[in-house]
């Protein structure tokens, strides 16, 4: 197996499309035509766990963050970020990154927090626009269900938990074909008047090209007439955070217990408590502090985030429980979810977990 098929996976887990803009996910360093020897999955692509690798005859590096967020200009190794660099190239291990790509899919490093606190009835917090496009296209009527369920084979028409969604309106359609053609129906230079479906099918916007490939496969005509329109609609599984409610209410101190415990915490920085029971939380992996107000309007009773700043807690308002548990111990399950997703698709190769802890903040509790 190639290194680019362990990371098609990855691709269609969490699209490159759903990164932030100011992101560098995907392929940091390496070859993806090579054979992967063995995977491992990683918070952070630190020298060290480059080394790991190496040892463990692993050739691809799976990490959240970037080890090249901003750009290299030198490669001298005088920082960490230069140094796992030079590492991989040397001992040529490519290095992948799946970052905030994988942070704005609701199953993805926020839905494997809410996993550890038993969260239901999940929602994004603040929905990513833009990643939704519809395809119009129009087919004679007995070859529409062909056409329908090639594009539903290329993943058009699911919308939220639904699949296989579409519009469907049958009337009739005028062409004259021109010299040089070869119509499927009609003669060339006669008007023709044929009976045709206009479907119309919801699609996320990565999926465009495929889409198009499949639909002008499975159609009858050598000319298509379609409609490819960007919608403004929220893709709901697709977005900044997640808001869920707990099974039962449950007391503050005890909530905050729970999630000391889950997670391996030894501290929790966090507001005044403003409520005696929680219910409903809202959480973001990572630095989350751009999501407090959307949180507060969420109606949120406690957030959980990290790298909240003084004056950030002041945006609590009085109203949640603001807490910050750190950037490490908020996405260390990421490594988990990755591992888990790699291993279910190649059960027979090996994906495995760093042993490195890559977090670089210690706390002196004595």
């Amino acid at each position: 197996m190639k290194i680019k098929e362990v990371l098609q996976v990855l691709d269609e887990l969490a699209p490159s499309s759903y990164q932030e803009s100011y992101d560098n996910a995907g392929l940091i360093a390496g070859d993806s035509s090579v054979e992967c020897t063995a995977v491992i999955c990683t918070l952070d692509a630190t020298e060290e766990v480059i080394l790991e690798a190496k040892q463990k005859g692993c050739n691809l590096v799976v990490a959240h963050h970037p080890i090249i967020f901003s750009g290299l200009k030198k490669l001298t190794g005088k920082s960490y970020v230069e140094r796992a660099v030079i590492t991989a190239i040397k001992n040529d291990i490519a290095i992948y990154a799946i970052h905030t790509n994988l942070d704005n899919l609701l199953t993805g490093v926020n839905g494997k927090m809410a996993d550890k606190l038993n969260l239901q009835n999940r929602k994004v917090l603040l929905h990513k626009q833009n990643n939704l496009m519809k395809l119009i296209v129009f087919v004679p009527v007995a070859e529409a269900e062909q056409v329908r369920e090639a594009i539903f084979s290329a993943g058009g028409g699911n919308i939220g938990k639904y699949s296989e969604c579409s519009f469907i309106i049958r009337g009739k359609s005028t062409f004259t074909p021109g010299h040089g053609t070869n119509p499927h129906t009609g003669q060339v230079g006669k008007r023709e008047v044929n009976d045709e479906e206009k479907i119309e099918i919801i699609f996320p916007a990565y999926l465009k090209e495929k889409l198009i490939t499949a639909m002008t496969d499975a159609h009858p005509y050598e000319e298509v007439a379609y409609d490819i329109i960007a919608l403004n609609n929220y893709f709901h599984e697709v977005g900044s955070g997640l808001i869920g409610d707990l099974p039962e209410p449950i007391e503050i101190t005890s909530f905050l217990k729970t999630v000391k415990r889950q997670f391996g915490l030894s501290v929790i920085r966090h507001t005044p408590f403003v409520a005696k029971e929680v219910q409903k939380v809202a959480l973001c992996g990572g630095a989350g502090s751009f999501l407090i107000k959307n949180a507060l309007s969420a109606g949120a009773d406690v957030y959980i985030t990290g790298d909240v700043k003084y004056h950030e807690f002041f945006d609590a308002e009085a109203k949640m429980v603001l807490a910050d548990i750190g950037h490490w111990e908020s996405e260390q399950f990421t490594v988990e979810l990755l591992h888990d997703v790699l291993h279910s698709k190649f059960p027979t190769f090996a994906v495995l977990k760093s042993e490195v802890k890559t977090n670089p903040v210690n706390y002196f509790v004595d």
